[in-house]
């Protein structure tokens, strides 16, 4: 699997995991990132284990939980939280009331308000409507291991923690769902209220 395919701009700090599976990534998450932290420029602000950029704007009430990377331009609007490893590229959008959890999200992406993506690997100009969630775990399965569709083949995982992958400029509508194990190419289109279950 090329990670760029999906996300043609891959953020520096992960070069070298490209050729990795994404929930390979996003399980080591926090891990690579306080290893960026330490090589980040004098630009940003770093506080135990959190590095906001000068040019970031965050509201009152956001909860940042370490480790985490606030690129350029990024805005977190009020009582957003952020926490398990996350990495948000250059301007990127959280909106008010947002979940973030162990993701990296791409350039000008938004995520409008009241969303929860876990553990995730989102591309660049991504935008998700308010309310739309990508689900990181099978709470209503006995076995719980996530497999994903890969170029129509199914493919094992091995945990039990993985949201989505998905590709530069997706649209994922209101009240949308990805379910875990979820690969969107770049350019899908996921409308309002509907399911993504790919793993039947």
């Amino acid at each position: 699997m090329n990670l760029k395919e999906y996300i043609a701009e891959w953020p520096k700090p992960f070069d070298e995991q490209n050729d990795l599976m994404p929930w390979q990534i996003t399980a080591n998450l926090s891990v690579t990132l306080e290893s960026a932290i330490l090589l980040l420029s004098d630009e940003y602000i770093i506080k135990n284990g959190i590095a906001i950029h000068l040019s970031a704007q965050i509201e009152a009430g956001v909860v940042i939980k370490a480790p985490a990377i606030i690129s350029a331009n990024c805005f977190i609007g009020a009582h957003a939280y952020l926490r398990g490893g996350v990495y948000l590229s250059s301007k990127v959008s959280i909106g008010p009331g947002c979940e973030i959890k162990g993701s990296i999200i791409g350039d000008s992406t938004s995520a409008a308000h009241f969303n929860f993506i876990g553990d995730s690997i989102i591309g660049s100009n991504v935008n998700f409507e308010a309310g739309s969630v990508i689900a990181n775990h099978y709470n209503e399965r006995k076995d719980k291991e996530i497999t994903v569709t890969l170029k129509g083949e199914k493919q094992s995982t091995g945990i039990t923690k993985f949201g989505a992958l998905v590709g530069d400029g997706c649209k994922i509508g209101a009240n949308a769902v990805l379910s875990p194990g979820t690969i969107l190419v770049p350019g899908s289109i996921v409308k309002r209220l509907e399911l993504v279950d790919q793993s039947a």
